[in-house]
């Protein structure tokens, strides 16, 4: 099997563009003083049943969805210090889905989560109670501090790969899960990767479908057609392929910079997803933060990253 070529350059970019492991020194603070806050984010009494994989399961197919983000008013969107002081929902972030390799260099590792190591940490968020949320309930909860299901969790996944759909699909339908698939359309179709029947079945079963560029292109360099190759013409594509607005984004290498927001925004984007990366103070709403699950990681060290970096 192989290592994509966006995952190569994040490889090489991982030090620089996130702290996959804690909280950044400018958050931790409230992260931690939230942690008990966190298991039970505006908890609804209807779906609080945390009693191992069966009752998650039955939570997860009694969720009630997310309002659409056109619903809620601006105004709610643009607060930010209502938005920073509420605690922050985990987010975790995948890419590869796969067996290591004797080719797989040690920074490559990080992205790439062996299958057994993946179906045992999808089994402790289970057991321990976890349910996981859309990015539209996400952004209800940001904007308006709308409820949350007890012990909130969102799934991410980046770059398309073919073993998200292969491996990480049935993977989360033994518990209910739904995940977000960020997608980047220079691989659809190509050996490895994903086919636009996949995605639209992907969007069609209940997950969501984000917008992650052409060809990870690095956001920060964007000029002039950059925005049309990177962003218009892709999200496009996702459109056309699942029938449903794209709402949401994720910066490729998790690098951003406030220049992009209005072009995001004008372009209907909603909310962004970054890295491990601090917040931007003005506008949470476009660096949404995620840790990115190890490869090395156990599922006990997953559920304390958790805690420490949300």
């Amino acid at each position: 099997m192989k290592v994509s070529l966006a995952s190569l350059l994040l490889a090489a970019l991982s030090l620089a563009a996130c702290d996959s492991k804690t909280a950044t020194t400018g958050e931790t603070a409230t992260s931690k003083a939230t942690v008990g806050a966190a298991d039970s984010l505006v908890t609804d009494p209807a779906v609080a049943k945390t009693s191992g994989t069966q009752a998650t399961a039955t939570d997860e197919a009694n969720a009630t969805p997310g309002p659409d983000p056109k619903t809620i008013p601006a105004g709610k969107a643009g607060d930010a210090a209502g938005i920073l002081a509420r605690p922050q929902v985990p987010i975790l972030c995948y890419h590869q889905i796969r067996d290591w390799t004797a080719r797989d260099s040690k920074g490559a590792k990080d992205y790439i989560v062996p299958i057994a190591a993946f179906k045992a940490q999808m089994k402790m968020l289970a057991d321990s109670g976890y349910h996981t949320v859309s990015p539209d309930q996400l952004y209800a909860y940001m904007t308006t501090g709308a409820k949350l299901p007890s012990k909130p969790i969102m799934l991410t996944f980046d770059d398309t790969d073919l073993d998200q759909f292969t491996i990480a699909r049935p993977t989360l339908a033994q518990y209910g899960y739904k995940a977000m698939y960020f997608v980047m359309t220079v691989s659809l179709g190509r050996p490895h990767y994903m086919t636009k029947d996949m995605v639209k079945q992907l969007s069609d079963e209940g997950n969501v479908i984000g917008s992650h560029t052409w060809d990870h292109h690095n956001v920060k360099k964007y000029q002039g057609k950059d925005w049309e190759i990177q962003i218009d013409k892709p999200t496009k594509t996702l459109e056309d392929i699942t029938g449903k607005k794209i709402n949401y984004f994720a910066y490729p290498f998790g690098l951003w910079n406030p220049q992009a927001f209005p072009e995001l925004k004008k372009r209907g984007f909603v909310a962004a997803f970054s890295l491990a990366e601090k917040r931007d103070q003005q506008d949470p709403l476009f660096t949404i933060r995620r840790i990115i699950a190890s490869g090395y990681w156990s599922p006990k060290t997953l559920r304390n990253n958790i805690v420490q970096s949300f």
